[in-house]
């Protein structure tokens, strides 16, 4: 278990292209083998992981990522004909591999546990890109767990004006 624990509240803040980032541990979801809230301005993010007890009997390593965006982050609520919120988009699917392909090489050789990184998205003011504060609170999600993890990894935006 890291310094973080279970149980203590924790905050650490650091400047990210020039916005505070922080990531915050130790108040919500508790049952998770590692939880983090990342938040930068309006934008707040919670990332769990978690890890099965039981080794897996399949062949390869069953790692599951999840990019979770709903319309209420934004301020929206579905109405009309469309009461509940769709199949995932393919920006929610492109973010769960951009998050999966830097830490699925990070896991030891021949782990076999079934383990589950969930990235949701609770409030979104778009400001700060949320897909890289997921992939920057999945990697601390897992290095503050007890799963084996040869991380931290960092992610950033990489564009062409």
């Amino acid at each position: 278990m890291s310094e973080f624990g279970k149980g203590l509240r924790k905050t650490v803040e650091f400047d990210f292209n020039g916005k505070k980032v922080s990531l915050e541990t130790g108040w919500l979801a508790k049952q998770a083998d590692g939880a983090v809230l990342v938040r930068s301005g309006g934008n707040a993010v919670l990332v769990t992981a978690v890890s099965s007890t039981r080794e897996s009997t399949m062949g390869f390593f069953p790692l599951t990522i999840e990019f979770s965006e709903k319309m209420y982050a934004a301020g929206k609520v579905p109405g009309g004909y469309f009461k509940r919120e769709g199949r995932p988009t393919s920006f929610t699917t492109l973010n769960a591999r951009m998050i999966d392909r830097p830490i699925r090489p990070c896991f030891p050789e021949g782990y076999q546990f079934e383990t589950q990184v969930v990235a949701t998205v609770m409030s979104y003011d778009g400001q700060f890109p949320v897909e890289i504060m997921a992939s920057i609170g999945a990697s601390a999600a897992l290095h503050i767990s007890d799963i084996p993890f040869n991380g931290p990894i960092c992610a950033s935006t990489v564009g062409r004006v």
